[in-house]
């Protein structure tokens, strides 16, 4: 057992951080460098936040030079309970100056226990610009055992001059092989539909693991690819977006009601809520401000779970210009071959590639906050009408 145990397909990367590990305590042998900011870049589902919190782990264990995985310190980081160890994720679609501004405060201080002050920060792209500037300052001049490890989905995330001061990992999508073999040996799920999920997730661990558990998620997946099917005129196609939206708005509330639900109990206990439910004075800035975070939180997961929809669609016609090109790459869609074949035999591969466009635009306008039905269904409509 060890600290990188969960990180699936990312040898080059144990190896880069074992070593830096190696490093920082002068352990014999020792080729890496260590450095007080690292940026951990890759794909959804990669395991950034895997990797960095391994990282962290190895850096606070008191066992071995490279983690152990199984002593106080290392559990507690891979938990989450480190007290020298400050995990950020963003909750809502923007990190702000003020957040920011606080988190390096803190970042500030001396460790109490351990050896070294760790910044996680989950979605650092998250970061405002003015949010980020703050955070510059800090990684400039960080206090000697302080230790920033940010997360995003590509380098160009950050500002070049937060790039240009950390240490960079770049992870990459995991093999299909790797994924489904840790769902089996982890969490036990059956090898044919570990394959499956980890087949449909294309490399993306917690989504294969969703999949694998959640008949549910499985359920709205064969929807999403459904709708090539449902595109025979103008009314089924907006319908079809219709169904889209409100799939991803069903699944952002169940994601996110339970939690707001728990946090808005917690808060007004904390607050002093009496045995009739009535809030002191003074309370109401405090819950507003809850209910704002709340609020954001379930626009970013609306639009998450849009943008995974999303990307399975794109991954049916991926399948189809695979089948056109003939480029004998193993299908997404393994399950839908003959559906497929069919689909490759009815067009052109540029109409497929003009498909896939549409599919990329879409989710750019909903990452420039352009309505989600307009915009889905202008891409159903241009799915439609491509030829």
């Amino acid at each position: 057992m060890s600290v990188w145990d969960d990180l699936v397909g990312q040898e080059p990367v144990v190896e880069q951080l074992g070593s830096a590990v190696g490093a920082s305590t002068g352990a014999a042998g020792a080729t890496g460098k260590m450095a007080h900011a690292w940026l951990f870049t890759g794909p959804p589902g990669s395991g950034r936040s895997t990797a960095a919190r391994a990282f962290a782990a190895a850096l606070q264990c008191v066992e071995t030079p490279r983690g152990c995985g199984h002593c106080a310190s290392c559990h507690q980081v891979l938990q989450g309970t480190h007290a020298d160890v400050e995990v950020v994720r963003p909750s809502g679609l923007s990190y702000g100056v003020k957040e920011t501004r606080e988190l390096v405060l803190r970042a500030s201080s001396a460790p109490s226990g351990g050896r070294w002050q760790i910044v996680l920060f989950e979605g650092a792209d998250r970061a405002t610009e003015a949010a980020a500037n703050a955070l510059l300052k800090a990684i400039e001049e960080p206090p000697p055992r302080t230790v920033w490890l940010m997360c995003t989905p590509s380098p160009e995330d950050m500002l070049m001059t937060i790039r240009s001061r950390c240490r960079l990992v770049s992870l990459r999508t995991p093999p299909v092989a790797a994924v489904a073999d840790v769902l089996v040996r982890r969490d036990g799920i059956d090898p044919m539909l570990a394959e499956q999920a980890a087949r449909a997730a294309q490399g993306n661990i917690g989504r294969a693991r969703r999949l694998a558990t959640d008949p549910e998620a499985r359920k709205r997946r064969g929807q999403v690819l459904a709708v090539p099917r449902r595109l025979t005129s103008v009314g089924p196609a907006v319908t079809a977006a219709e169904a889209l939206v409100k799939a991803a708005e069903a699944e952002a509330k169940t994601t996110t009601e339970e939690l707001s639900g728990t946090e808005t109990a917690a808060l007004r206990q904390a607050l002093g809520e009496s045995a009739k439910g009535r809030m002191p004075r003074g309370t109401a800035g405090a819950l507003k401000e809850l209910e704002d975070r709340q609020k954001s939180r379930a626009t970013r997961v609306k639009r998450d779970s849009l943008d995974m929809a999303l990307i399975d669609l794109a991954s049916y016609y991926r399948d189809v210009l695979t089948l056109q090109l003939g480029a004998g790459t193993e299908l997404v869609n393994i399950d839908l071959a003959p559906e497929l074949r069919d689909a490759a035999a009815a067009g052109p591969p540029e109409a497929t590639l003009r498909r896939l466009d549409a599919i990329m635009e879409c989710r750019e306008r909903l990452e420039a906050n352009v309505n989600p039905l307009l915009a889905v269904e202008a891409l159903a409509l241009a799915l439609r009408t491509t030829t």
